[in-house]
């Protein structure tokens, strides 16, 4: 069931910054998003950057020791939200990063939220292009190991996540 919303310019603006990864200059790479928040526009009709949102590469060691665990604190407890986390790890074998798409609908959230951002994960998805892992979690206690992040993103190859062991 399609909704009817669209997704804003400036929403398909920050996925096409943080998937193309052609910052050069430190400064260039510390305004990298590291994740971000997108929500519904107040009337229902856009899916929307969430205004101050977003973790920058440039704060991780100087404001976020740990931008998975401020990542998962920046989700609102009692509502919905699209985001894209960008995802360093290394398995065995390779360092990676990858981008991964959040539907969050905590159990605590209203149902008809729950609604409206189910029958809209679609538009968001669709701008989307090329992602290669999507997470719906229903709950902190879903994504506040981040084990489980660690199994979506290559299952028991991941040996660190964001720097730390998994």
């Amino acid at each position: 069931m399609a909704s009817g919303v669209t997704v804003t310019d400036n929403v398909i603006q920050v996925f096409n910054d943080m998937k193309v990864r052609k910052s050069q200059t430190h400064d260039e790479i510390k305004k990298r998003k590291k994740a971000v928040l997108f929500c519904l526009s107040d009337d229902k009709k856009n899916i929307i950057l969430e205004e101050g949102k977003e973790i920058l590469v440039g704060d991780v060691g100087e404001s976020v020791d740990d931008p998975y665990l401020t990542f998962v604190k920046m989700l609102p407890t009692d509502d919905c939200r699209y985001a894209l986390y960008d995802a360093t790890y290394e398995t065995k074998e390779t360092k990676k990063e990858d981008l991964v798409f959040i539907f969050w609908a905590p159990d605590s959230a209203p149902l008809k939220s729950k609604m409206i951002y189910a029958s809209s994960k679609d538009a968001i998805k669709k701008k989307f292009t090329g992602i290669k892992h999507e997470w719906q979690v229903n709950g902190l206690d879903e994504i506040r190991d981040r084990v489980t992040l660690a199994e979506k993103l290559g299952g028991t190859t991941v040996v660190t996540l964001e720097g730390s062991p998994v």
